[in-house]
């Protein structure tokens, strides 16, 4: 594996007076342990309200114009299963990327940054010299503050990053979101659909939601097919519980909503899954960023998000993803 170099430093400005300290207030104390994470954006969650609604929608013309009036039980109960099974994972994928806190979840970054037998620092990220390992996510706001910069004790030539905007220690990798009004580590983008940013500890369920999005739309797509056509050849009025103009607006709404939606998350999915395998996030392409970090095999990359070693879990929204031997993020400031 590659290694980083510890000498290898960003070009930005080294003098003391870059950071100005004295213009940052204290962070505010960290919630309570177990403190749901969310965004109290408008827009936001207009978008993951309207998300919800079309599933449940998708979900109600399925369910009670398509398999319910069926006179194929089997036919009705194996497509029930599949299409709920699905639509459930979907939205519990939703609500584990939107709720998720992408806040730093390692435990080893006191004993590697602090030494043994130190008190853990309540999300606090002190950059030093050389590899230090942990997953890093929503970095704390307002901790460019005097005493912190001096409780860091860095040495002469070393170098870090405060961002203008949140006044905060800024650690490799990270960018400023705008509507989280926080620096997120491998921030990929800002997702108004789940109100959150897509960053490294929330990406697993973020690919998992296009992933089962994609997967309903294309179940809903079929089975509005053979709707169709079991409607064209027995009597309108008994293929469905509904009158047959009303059927037929909500076949064609539910088949333009899963022709869309399987476009667009089908897209997202395979975006983020290369951005995965590449290492590199969407807003380090767009701005075409120099890589300065390790370069690991594709598999690693996939391990490093959603778990090692593989496992079902992968698949599964509620499985937190466990890192164990896969080798964590590395970075140097």
């Amino acid at each position: 594996m590659m290694l980083i170099p510890t000498h290898h430093f960003r070009d930005i400005e080294r003098k003391p007076e870059y950071l100005q300290p004295e213009k940052c207030v204290p962070p505010p104390h960290p919630g309570p342990v177990g403190t749901m994470w969310f965004i109290r954006d408008g827009c936001g969650i207009a978008c993951a309200i309207v998300t919800w609604f079309l599933v449940l929608y998708a979900e109600f013309v399925v369910l009670f114009v398509m398999l319910i009036p069926s006179r194929d039980y089997v036919y009705s109960v194996i497509n029930g299963i599949v299409f709920n099974l699905l639509a459930f994972l979907a939205l519990a994928s939703h609500c584990r990327a939107m709720l998720t806190d992408p806040v730093r979840t390692c435990t080893e970054m006191a004993f590697t940054l602090f030494g043994r037998g130190s008190p853990f620092p309540e999300k606090l990220d002190k950059p030093v010299s050389g590899r230090s390992k942990c997953l890093l996510g929503a970095v704390p706001k307002g901790n460019a503050t005097k005493e912190f910069i001096e409780s860091l004790q860095l040495k002469p030539g070393q170098v870090v990053y405060k961002c203008p905007k949140c006044c905060s220690i800024k650690p490799d990798r990270a960018h400023h979101c705008s509507v989280c009004k926080r620096c997120i580590r491998k921030m990929d983008h800002h997702c108004p659909w789940v109100n959150n940013c897509v960053g490294e500890n929330n990406q697993k369920y973020f690919v998992l939601f296009t992933m089962y999005i994609a997967l309903i739309s294309l179940h809903a797509l079929v089975m509005v097919g053979f709707h169709f056509l079991h409607c064209f050849e027995e009597d309108w009025t008994k293929c469905s519980s509904f009158s047959p103009p009303t059927t037929v607006i909500l076949l064609i709404l539910l088949c333009f909503e899963g022709l869309l939606f399987l476009i667009f998350t089908s897209v997202m999915f395979g975006t983020q899954v290369h951005s995965i395998c590449t290492d590199e996030t969407g807003i380090e392409q767009l701005k075409k960023e120099e890589r300065r970090w390790a370069k690991k095999t594709k598999w690693m990359n996939m391990k490093a998000v959603f778990g090692h070693p593989f496992s079902l879990g992968w698949a599964s929204p509620f499985a937190t993803p466990d890192q164990g031997k896969a080798d964590p993020y590395q970075y140097v400031v």
